[in-house]
């Protein structure tokens, strides 16, 4: 592996114009392909195999010209405080609203509340519903337009007045303030790491030009792939933060060769070689954790783990060809003003690139400090992440609707109105399926389903049925007494699917319950049941890859086991902020919650990858110098020596850039920037910078052990570069991993 990408690294660097003319011809196609494509519509979450996703299916069979309808809104109107919305001047006014949107383009149909019974009991709100002919991200803005005049006319005429449903919705967009803020911040921390804003701009333009790469494929393909925004703004997510650390790790080790005296070219061969090997590997978990989330069976999930694992190959394969190609134009002037004074290129003498009156760094003084300290080190950090993580034990999912919007936009407003008026169930009402195909009688069937749903405690009221064309399948709406995402709304779906289930005895008809709020229910369910698999699928094949990588048992597990640590306090931060409200200001949560329930898998798959990257980055030194023949403890010295500080940079980039999207009005995003950044916080500082040397100082040689069997089976893909110090003259090597071949031999064996 090391001497195949030592040669690519070579060949980047020779023809660089030729590469970067063709990363050049990449970009400019994606980004014609991105502008020419048509726009995709976002499509509603699904779930295969579960009774709701059923039930949608057969609707779509048997009701076909309800597929044709598009987006809807819902204005609602309330009368002023000790008046009614029935008095004349107030119904003159709706009906005047409704009337101006009547026969408007994009216009399918509208409803009277007054004749459609959409009023409430007390007489003060009420509702009409606007049927559009095309869906959300088709509405023109003239359309949209119309019908927020309507609803000012309306509140000229002294009504309160909110829309809400899907005809506002707006695909959400990158390159807000926060975004633009994360950024910043990575870019002053790469110019602090450094010290070289020549080195922080070639980071950042590689980053920059992979995710273009990816953001314009996404966005090309969704139409054909039925990619939503999300899955675009996820790989622009992971592209950026990977993109920027491993084009950091590449450089980090390039600049080290140069002051060690190696020749540009040389110096770039041997930094592919070596840093471009732990790139692969730490991609590779990437990948495999994000297209492991194929297995939880739900298209949107794997749709956003394959984006974002393209993202991530994408990053991977421009760290290692269009990097280096880089070097080639910047050569010496990659390294900090100060170590070009210090050191003689090409004088074939190693350089150290100098510190402070020759004090040892700072990543140097707290491996040694750990090695001091590693019993206590270890149950600080422990205990302080189990701590962080008690919280997740109240963890409560569920998918975010109206409810979870800023009390600002209106959208929210309309929804607490209906609730107002019609009460907390009105905004997520059940649909019931009744499937009487194989019934002798459809309409005593049909009767005697509505009155088990009667019957069922909680549920409000149950609407007339609605019967298909060929009379074989009746829709009912049943109206929980409690919100959407309660408890008790989950326990009032169980119960009425255990109440129906006589009725499918007695008849031999189908009676099956969906509805947005059922479906979300469903999909928190099989969350939680395809959790385990997930992570037996991807842990293990993560731990198979390491073990491969280090040659080794115990650091694979002890990679696995800190990294259930971080992602157990990750999930601690999301309870405390978005259920408990803790610090819930800070990042614009109005309205807490459940926790969205694609987070925790989502989570999982994308900090597991991000995890092993940096015991990837971390440990590679460490091993690197463990079979050069350093001690257990002089290995943990050297990798905090050569890594610590660019892993604890590209850790701080990683969470500017994730929290930057916390800003972001979209709540998956917004859940998904305030989980990452947390995890991967605990992950790098906490997890890998004092567990892991904690770790490793109290196992000593017994964490290099690997059984013989394995030694035999297991290929060796030189990750540490050994046969790349073989080629090289002895001058060129660092001189604190420089070591007889006796000694390499002794630690091999």
């Amino acid at each position: 592996m090391a001497t195949f990408l030592y040669r690519i690294g070579r060949w980047a660097f020779r023809r660089r114009r030729r590469v970067l003319g063709l990363w050049l011809g990449v970009l400019v196609l994606a980004g014609l392909a991105a502008a020419l494509a048509p726009a995709a519509e976002e499509e509603d979450l699904s779930m295969p195999g579960t009774e709701s996703q059923k039930a949608f299916d057969l609707l779509d069979e048997r009701f076909p010209e309800s597929n044709s309808q598009g987006a809807e809104a819902r204005l609602v109107f309330r009368a002023p405080d000790g008046q009614r919305v029935t008095a004349m001047e107030h119904k003159a006014a709706v009906e005047d609203t409704i009337g101006s949107l009547d026969g408007g383009d994009q216009v399918a149909s509208t409803t009277d509340p007054y004749e459609t019974g959409a009023v409430s009991e007390d007489g003060t709100i009420a509702y009409s519903t606007i049927t559009y002919t095309a869906d959300a991200v088709d509405l023109t803005e003239p359309t949209k337009s119309a019908l927020e005049d309507a609803a000012s006319q309306a509140r000229d005429a002294g009504l309160t007045v909110e829309i809400g449903g899907s005809a506002l919705e707006s695909e959400e967009a990158p390159g807000g303030t926060t975004e633009i803020i994360g950024v910043a911040v990575a870019a002053l921390v790469l110019i602090l790491a450094l010290g070289s804003l020549v080195a922080a701009g070639l980071s950042l333009l590689t980053a920059f030009v992979g995710v273009a790469i990816a953001f314009g494929l996404v966005s090309a393909l969704a139409v054909p792939l039925g990619l939503t925004s999300t899955v675009a703004i996820l790989a622009l997510m992971l592209g950026l933060a990977v993109g920027i650390d491993y084009a950091l790790f590449i450089t980090s080790r390039f600049r080290d060769e140069l002051a060690q005296g190696s020749q540009p070219e040389e110096a770039a061969g041997r930094a592919v070689g070596t840093a471009g090997s732990a790139v692969v590997f730490a991609g590779a978990t990437v990948i495999i954790a994000l297209v492991g989330l194929g297995v939880v069976g739900i298209p949107e999930l794997t749709k956003m783990g394959l984006g974002g694992a393209g993202a991530v190959a994408l990053a991977v394969l421009v760290a290692l060809t269009l990097v280096p190609a880089l070097f080639g134009f910047f050569g010496r002037r990659i390294l900090s003003r100060a170590v070009r004074k210090a050191t003689r290129p090409g004088s074939g003498r190693p350089h150290p690139e100098p510190t402070a009156a020759g004090r040892p760094g700072l990543g140097t003084r707290w491996a040694r400090f750990v090695l001091r300290r590693p019993v206590p080190v270890l149950m600080i950090a422990g205990l302080g992440l189990g701590a962080v993580a008690l919280p997740a034990l109240s963890l409560e999912l569920g998918l975010p609707g109206d409810e979870s919007k800023s009390v600002e936009t209106t959208q929210r407003r309309a929804y607490d109105l209906l609730s107002e008026g019609f009460g907390p169930g009105f905004n997520g009402p059940l649909t019931v399926v009744v499937d009487t195909s194989a019934s002798t009688d459809t309409q005593a069937t049909t009767d005697q389903v509505v009155e088990t749903l009667r019957g069922v405690d909680g549920v409000a009221s149950v609407g007339d049925p609605v019967l298909n064309q060929t009379k074989d399948t009746a829709v009912l709406t049943a109206v929980p007494q409690t919100a959407p995402n309660s408890g008790e709304t989950k326990d009032l779906v169980h119960a009425i699917r255990g109440a129906v289930s006589d009725v499918e005895a007695d008849t031999g008809a189908g009676v099956l319950v969906t509805g947005k709020t059922a479906l979300n229910i469903d999909i928190s369910e099989a969350m939680s049941d395809a959790l385990i698999p997930y992570l037996t699928v991807v842990i293990g094949l993560a731990v198979l890859l390491l073990m491969v990588v280090f040659r080794s048992v115990l650091v694979p597990v002890k990679a696995a086991l800190g990294f259930l640590l971080s992602v157990g306090a990750a999930f601690g931060v999301l309870v405390a902020v978005f259920q408990w409200g803790w610090a819930a200001d800070l990042v614009g949560i109005e309205q807490t919650g459940p926790v969205m329930s694609l987070m925790p898998i989502l989570i999982i798959g994308i900090v597991f990858g991000l995890a092993m990257d940096y015991e990837v980055f971390l440990l590679t030194r460490m091993r690197e110098a463990y079979v050069h023949g350093a001690s257990p403890g002089e290995a943990i010295v050297n990798g905090f020596r050569h890594s610590g500080r660019v892993v604890a940079a590209a850790a701080i980039i990683m969470v500017s850039v994730f929290a930057g999207f916390i800003g972001m009005s979209n709540p998956t995003i917004q859940t998904m920037g305030v989980g990452l950044a947390a995890a991967v916080a605990f992950d790098a500082f906490v997890v890998r910078m004092a567990i892991v040397p904690a770790v490793l100082a109290l196992l000593g040689h017994r964490a290099w052990w690997l059984p013989r069997i394995l030694n035999r089976v297991l290929p060796n893909v030189d990750i540490e570069g050994e046969k790349l110090s073989r080629r090289v003259p002895d001058s060129a090597t660092e001189p604190d991993t420089a070591v007889t071949p006796l000694a390499v031999g002794r630690h091999q064996r």
